[in-house]
C-alpha cells in the first residue's frame, strides 16, 4: 500500500522527483585501506535511475524526519537497524518545492555487504571506496551531491 505521500513530484527547477513529501537516504561510511568505503546499492533496473549505485532511501512519510525516514529505507532495503548504525551529519539538496536528505552514518558494528537483505528495489550491495567512484556509475542526484558529501566525509575521517 502506498503511503499517502508515495507518489512523482515536480520541484521548482523542472525535474521529477518521488515521494510528494520529499526523500531521505543513508550514506554508511567506514574507514578502508585507501581512505573512507560507501555502503552504495545497485538499483534494480525496473527502478528510477535502475541499473546505477546510490543510497538506500526513498520517499519520506508524512510527518517523518530525515533521520527516521533514512532509518526505514535502510531497513526496509538493507535490513540495517537503527542499533546498527550511529548517525552523523546532514547534507540537504534542495531544489526548491522538494529536497533530498543524505543522513551519513557510521556502522555500530561490523557489517559486510554479502550479510546484507536486499528487498528488490537493488540488485546488490558494495563497500566501494570513495576514490574510486568514478569506475561505477552514479544515481544522479548522488552524483550531483558528492562534492558536497565528500567535504562532510573527510571531515568525518580526520
Amino acid at each position: 500500500m502506498l503511503a499517502s505521500t508515495d507518489g512523482w513530484t515536480i520541484c521548482a527547477q523542472g525535474h521529477r522527483h518521488w515521494g510528494r513529501a520529499g526523500a531521505a537516504g543513508l550514506l554508511l561510511h567506514r574507514d578502508g585501506v585507501h581512505g573512507p568505503e560507501l555502503l552504495l546499492q545497485h538499483r534494480a533496473e525496473w527502478s528510477h535511475h535502475g541499473g546505477t549505485w546510490g543510497t538506500p532511501g526513498g520517499a519520506l512519510h508524512h510527518g517523518e524526519t530525515a533521520d527516521d525516514g533514512a532509518l526505514r529505507e535502510v531497513r526496509e532495503e538493507l535490513g540495517l537497524t537503527a542499533a546498527d548504525v550511529v548517525l552523523g551529519a546532514r547534507s540537504v539538496d534542495d531544489h526548491g518545492g522538494w529536497s533530498y536528505t543524505t543522513v551519513l552514518a557510521r556502522p555500530a558494528r561490523p557489517i559486510e555487504a554479502a550479510d546484507l537483505r536486499l528487498d528488490g528495489e537493488s540488485t546488490g550491495v558494495a563497500w566501494l571506496p570513495l576514490a574510486d567512484l568514478d569506475a561505477v556509475e552514479l544515481h544522479p542526484g548522488l552524483a550531483a551531491s558528492l562534492s558536497r558529501l565528500r567535504a562532510l566525509l573527510e571531515e568525518a575521517h580526520r
